[in-house]
């Protein structure tokens, strides 16, 4: 989206969650567990994990059918969180933070759920879900950052690199 010059990679780590820690700082934690699994040379290593939060219970991706079925109906008329964590490392400094996004979905029908979960969508989405597909049907509004619902706040990301490197993200144009 923004033309940056960058490399994918998703490392191999236990994404189990901590009950111990709030969701906040599990997703922080988890980022930061990601960016420490690569050797980073010169390089700047941002790293992500993302959430949705209902009534206190950290939900991530859906392991079924029934389960994806069940986050949505847990959504129906009602608000939830959505909570990425992000680590940036340069060399042996690393910077963590969270973002949180309320999302309010809409009432939904017997038939929305089942023919979305009949998709591909749901199932490698935290939450059971992506704003950016089908879902953003459900979605009535939100408060706050909507990149962060698609899993990479980058307004936060920007600021948390000019704050602890003096970058911007637009640094990292092709």
């Amino acid at each position: 989206m923004l033309g940056l010059d960058y490399t994918a990679i998703s490392p191999d780590v236990d994404e189990s969650a901590d009950p111990s820690l709030s969701a906040q700082k599990f997703v922080q934690e988890l980022a930061k567990t990601k960016a420490m699994a690569f050797e980073a040379d010169d390089a700047y290593i941002i790293a992500a994990d993302t959430v949705v939060v209902q009534d206190g219970v950290i939900l991530g991706k859906p392991r079924d059918k029934a389960d994806a079925k069940a986050m949505l109906e847990s959504y129906s008329g009602k608000s939830h969180e959505v909570i990425t964590g992000c680590a940036i490392r340069h060399g042996s400094k690393t910077v963590t933070f969270a973002t949180v996004t309320k999302v309010f979905f809409k009432e939904l029908t017997d038939e929305q759920i089942n023919y979305y979960i009949n998709t591909d969508e749901p199932y490698d989405k935290a939450g059971a879900y992506g704003i950016q597909g089908i879902a953003g049907l459900f979605v009535s509004k939100i408060d706050g950052d909507y990149n962060n619902v698609v899993g990479l706040p980058l307004c936060d990301l920007d600021s948390a690199l000019w704050e602890s490197f003096g970058l911007r993200l637009t640094d990292f144009k092709k």
